[in-house]
């Protein structure tokens, strides 16, 4: 990678990073920060909720698991933009997945949108060296063995709700590399890298990720990429990650709309949508979602919304 390039991917991060860190206090005069939670336009309204038995983390769920009859969830485990303690930050997104029959969950606490509490003051970002993530990646693997748990518990809402062999692992920016971090658990079926991409050997500006391109040929299952096209700081990384990608499944989808994606537009966008398709095919076997990805003339191949790549299909 060319240093100029590599120098405004790690001011990328430190814009990232300071966004993030005190998520309600950046974005708290925004619209998106203040507009009410969808509740997705899948089949099961959904909600956002922090319990007592998942401590730091917040679930996104149907509200009412009754309507889920026979049907199970699967498990969508999403690591946040800047690996930040905000799991309500991409919240619009996860409601979106979660109406759709999955239990998603993000590490950290309702700290934007409904339900956050007052903002605290604004920490200074970084001067320098390396950012700090604010969540660690083993938080992801944490709602992981918390949902298996509730899913064995006979006193839990989710008491045999919850599809074991449905596991999802996705996140956004430093959020994807955490995803990285835990994909080699034999639990996870599927890998989401949304807006992110490793980082080249030795240049990671992160403390506590500790992953490198050589994750790459430990992965397993399939993976989907989605990025923000050529003005996307993760671009070139998330690219070059696709490229290096060769026994698995894998897709990379572009959204020309840069490195904050479509997670705060209403029932989180195009993005959103993909991915559901992703899940539904992956996860599910579902013959239409295939559809959005495979052959020829594949659904997502008509789009002049976006663009697509696929190999090992």
């Amino acid at each position: 990678m060319k240093r100029g390039v590599y120098r405004t991917m790690v001011a990328g991060w430190l814009l990232m990073s300071s966004l993030t860190v005190m998520p309600c206090q950046a974005v708290a005069a925004t619209p998106t920060a203040t507009a009410p939670d969808s509740i997705g336009t899948g089949s099961y309204p959904a909600m956002k909720e922090e319990v007592a038995t998942l401590p730091d983390h917040v679930i996104y769920r149907p509200k009412d698991l009754a309507t889920l009859g026979s049907d199970k969830l699967g498990l969508y485990i999403f690591g946040n933009g800047g690996c930040s303690a905000d799991g309500a930050s991409s919240r619009q997104h996860l409601l979106e997945i979660a109406s759709h029959g999955y239990l998603a969950i993000a590490p950290g606490r309702i700290l934007s949108g409904p339900g956050a509490p007052p903002a605290p003051p604004r920490a200074a970002p970084p001067a320098g060296g390396k950012l700090t993530a604010a969540t660690p990646a083993r938080a992801l693997t944490e709602a992981i063995d918390w949902a298996l748990r509730e899913n064995e518990r006979p006193q839990s809402p989710f008491y045999h709700r919850i599809d074991a062999s449905q596991i999802a692992v996705s996140g956004w920016s430093c959020g994807g590399l955490q995803a990285y971090a835990v994909a080699t658990d034999p639990r996870i079926r599927t890998l989401v890298i949304m807006n992110s991409g490793l980082f080249p050997d030795g240049t990671n500006p992160i403390a506590g990720i500790d992953v490198d391109k050589s994750q790459l040929g430990r992965l397993h299952g399939s993976i989907l990429y989605v990025l923000g096209g050529k003005t996307d700081i993760a671009y070139p990384n998330g690219t070059d990650d696709f490229a290096r990608v060769s026994t698995l499944p894998a897709a990379m989808v572009n959204i020309p709309v840069g490195h904050g994606g479509t997670y705060d537009q209403p029932n989180g966008g195009l993005a959103a949508k993909v991915v559901v398709a992703w899940l539904d095919w992956k996860l599910r076997n579902d013959p239409a979602a295939a559809r959005q990805f495979v052959g020829e003339d594949c659904g997502l191949c008509r789009s002049s919304e976006l663009t697509i790549e696929r190999k090992q299909f």
